[in-house]
Order: structure tokens, then sequence, then C-alpha cells
């Protein structure tokens, strides 16, 4: 009876080990696969998702202004063929 308990000791003791192994090994594919992505994201060129919607913001504010312009400039020109 004994050497029962020992023997489930033993195996309790190897699974034991085999998770905090696993956990380890865990983390580390974890830091590998992150370092990997970062890698990836940085040599393709890619952007933060903050600058992405900064310079979206930028183009919508260049287009309203260009827009006004447009009409600006039409509006000259309406003037200007008027008095000729």
């Amino acid at each position: 009876m004994q050497s029962q308990n020992r023997i489930f000791d033993d195996i309790a003791k190897v699974a034991g080990g085999a998770l905090s192994a696993l956990g380890g090994l865990k983390q580390e594919v974890e830091a590998m696969v992150r370092d990997r992505f970062e890698r990836f994201m940085a040599e393709g060129n890619f952007v933060r998702r903050e600058e992405f919607d900064a310079v979206q913001a930028m183009a919508s504010q260049a287009r309203v202004a260009q827009e006004k312009l447009l009409a600006r400039v039409a509006a000259l020109e309406e003037a200007l063929a008027k008095k000729k």
C-alpha cells in the first residue's frame, strides 16, 4: 500500500514538473512570437492606429479647405468675368 502511494507521489511530482516546464515554454513562445510580430511590423512600413487616425484627420481637414478655396476661386473668376 505504501509503495503504491509512493508511486502516485512520484507521478504527481513528474506531472507537476512537466506542467511547470510547459508554462515556461509557453511564456518563451509568446515572447518569441511578440518579437517576430514587432519586427515584421517595423520592417513592413506599417503605422500605428493613432498615427493613421491623425493623418486621416489632417487629410479630411485639407479636403475641406481645398473645397472652400475652389469655391472662392470660382466666385472670384465669376466676378472677374462680369467686370469684363
